[in-house]
């Protein structure tokens, strides 16, 4: 094996001759006309356009509120908000820069607030520490050679499609003003674009499960991060800059990380559930392990819910009994839990859905729009108040508002597992097909078809 010196050496010598003449300058030139990232990326994390929906964001005044709401004193961090925006305004690159340098300084070291009630739950950082205090059902043996099995993982991925198309174009708002601009949202907005992030981990995820199954690692699923993800947002964007820089899980989802509770982690759960059809456990295991690249705690219950939904939607027969099921699977003593848990009661004590949702919206209004929290407590209310109907399902999480894509799309999932694509209406199917368009790399052309094959293939494979 060539040494590491080596390769460098030989580079030197065999280098070309230096020519004289005005490679300095066009060096210099280069230079000047290079992007400034960092000014760039302060700015985007400062202000940005969500570019599906437009919707405003300011993504790390949001990871500051995140780490407050972890039980954390932000109060330094939160005194440098105004002079970030004046900078911001006034275009003063350096003063940005600077700023968000700092903001992340005091992330970072934030002081923990030993009274705050986030440390009244209890903290997971293990799996094991996670099963210890739930009761998983046994596996429920379905069978992975039936044809049933292609098909039903064929109609989850194009309802998965279908849900994301659907939130892309809205996602970021409040129901208020959804209801204000649109009425009562039926069907896609605008025309169906399916380019976005909503499947572009869970693909990443599958080239890995491909290659290791059911031995697949956290750092396994870092490599495959890096190699097929081009760029991320709020946590996956802190955790693939972490990787590129040799950390791996658990370290990759914290440091420089405020999002690590935001809804990254629960917006791909699906593939876990697809890749252990009936097996809760298993579902929540892989689900633990892919949360952990770039989220911890509640971030990752986040996953493991989605992926618990997906694994029973092959085996229960409605969903009414499904979501009772997996809410009984989330510890207790998490926050998690306490999140969903309230959506739920609301649902008992509602006869309609807006109710139960005006709740929701008031007692996690702290929470970013991106935030697990938020987006957990719509997925129970639309998926108790639309039962076993695709259609009420979209219309009330297009309703909710806040992350609609991500939340459509984990929950269509199960739709389309549970009862297949026949009573889909064609006006959700229509408009996709099966060809999409998708950023991942050698993915940029994707058939849902051939997607649902690699997937049973690869659990087929994996036993």
């Amino acid at each position: 094996m060539k040494r590491a010196w080596e390769y460098c050496y030989e580079l030197t010598q065999n280098a070309k001759k230096p020519k004289n003449d005005s490679a300095i300058e066009r060096w210099a030139e280069r230079l000047a006309s290079a992007p400034d990232h960092n000014y760039e990326k302060a700015r985007k994390h400062f202000h940005s356009n969500v570019t599906g929906s437009g919707a405003p964001e300011s993504v790390l005044v949001g990871g500051i509120a995140s780490v407050g709401s972890m039980g954390y004193d932000v109060s330094k961090a939160e005194a440098l908000i105004e002079p970030a925006y004046k900078a911001y305004k006034e275009e003063n690159a350096p003063d940005l820069v600077r700023i968000r340098a700092q903001i992340m300084f005091e992330l970072e070291n934030a002081p923990k607030i030993p009274d705050h009630p986030y440390w009244n739950y209890k903290q997971y950082n293990s799996f094991s520490e996670y099963e210890s205090d739930v009761d998983f059902p046994a596996d429920a043996g379905y069978d992975i050679a039936s044809d049933d099995f292609e098909e039903r993982t064929y109609a989850g991925w194009v309802t998965q499609v279908i849900g994301s198309v659907l939130g892309t174009a809205i996602e970021g708002y409040t129901t208020d003003m959804l209801y204000d601009v649109f009425g009562e949202i039926t069907s896609y907005v605008n025309p169906p674009q399916t380019y976005n992030d909503d499947i572009t981990y869970e693909i990443a995820f599958l080239e890995a499960f491909k290659e290791y199954g059911y031995d697949v690692t956290a750092d396994i699923l870092a490599t495959y991060w890096v190699g097929f993800v081009p760029s991320g947002w709020s946590a996956e964007e802190a955790a693939l800059a972490n990787i590129m820089q040799g950390i791996r899980p658990p370290k990759s989802a914290v440091i420089g990380n405020p999002w690590r509770e935001w809804i990254g982690a629960q917006m791909k759960g699906a593939i876990c559930g697809m890749v252990a059809p009936g097996n809760y456990r298993e579902a929540a295991r892989l689900a633990w392990i892919d949360g952990s690249v770039a989220h911890v705690n509640n971030g990752i219950i986040g996953e493991i819910f989605n992926a618990l939904l997906v694994s029973g939607a092959y085996i229960e027969p409605d969903v009414a009994t499904l979501l009772k099921k997996v809410l009984g699977m989330i510890p207790k003593e998490s926050e998690y839990y306490s999140v969903v848990n309230f959506a739920y009661q609301q649902c008992l004590m509602s006869s309609e859905w807006l109710p139960a949702w005006r709740a929701c919206e008031e007692k996690f209004k702290e929470y970013n729009w991106i935030h697990a929290y938020p987006n957990a407590a719509a997925e129970v209310v639309a998926l108790y108040f639309a039962g076993d109907d695709f259609n009420k399902c979209m219309n009330i999480i297009a309703m909710c508002g806040q992350d609609v894509d991500c939340n459509a799309a984990q929950i269509a999932t199960i739709y389309g597992v549970m009862f297949g694509l026949s009573d889909i209406d064609s006006h959700w199917i229509d408009p996709i097909g099966d060809d999409i368009k998708t950023y991942v790399r050698t993915y940029e052309d994707l058939n849902l078809r051939d997607l649902a094959k690699a997937t049973v293939e690869a659990v087929r494979n994996a036993v």
